[in-house]
């Protein structure tokens, strides 16, 4: 998305993957959401034209990882994006706000200090109910949206440089 508004210089994110090279890091906890997030990830990318062999797919032990491994792949200088997913589901103990907050924490900290774009696809849901129905079902693929957020990233970081 480039052009004026009102005369003005526009630059916006496009979302062309030919060229790049994109991580996904799943959240082994709830791995049946994880791998529905997987499949909208790797749809996006293949529908805007990432070659499967640019996409790689690493799973860690929980959402509390996903910052740790996605700062790493980062700076590797292997990949042009990353694309965090995972799905953190609200229980009876106040666990739920410690891991969701740190992993989105650590996942925005990891991208301002790479300058790679990390994406967060990790659904916070209050029941299983909810985060089927964003993994695949009636509201969407959140993994398709993370990784579309991830092309546009790079297309437009690379842009603005």
């Amino acid at each position: 998305m480039t052009g004026t508004y009102k005369g003005l210089p526009v630059t916006g994110p496009t979302a062309s993957g030919e060229g790049r090279r994109v991580a996904i890091i799943a959240s082994g906890f709830n791995p049946e959401i994880g791998e529905r997030l997987i499949e909208g990830a790797v749809s996006c990318l293949r529908d805007n034209l990432v070659k499967d062999d640019d996409i790689s797919i690493v799973w860690v032990p929980g959402a509390f990882e996903l910052p740790l491994v996605a700062k790493t792949i980062a700076e590797s200088g292997r990949v042009d994006a990353v694309v965090c997913l995972g799905a953190v589901i609200r229980g009876g103990t106040p666990h739920f706000e410690y891991v969701a907050g740190q992993a989105a924490h650590g996942i925005a900290q990891a991208s301002m200090q790479t300058g790679i774009p990390i994406t967060f696809g990790v659904l916070t849901t209050d029941d299983l109910e909810q985060a089927t129905a964003r993994a695949g079902g009636e509201e969407g693929n959140k993994g398709y949206e993370a990784a579309l957020a991830a092309l546009e990233m790079a297309n437009l970081l690379e842009e603005l440089k």
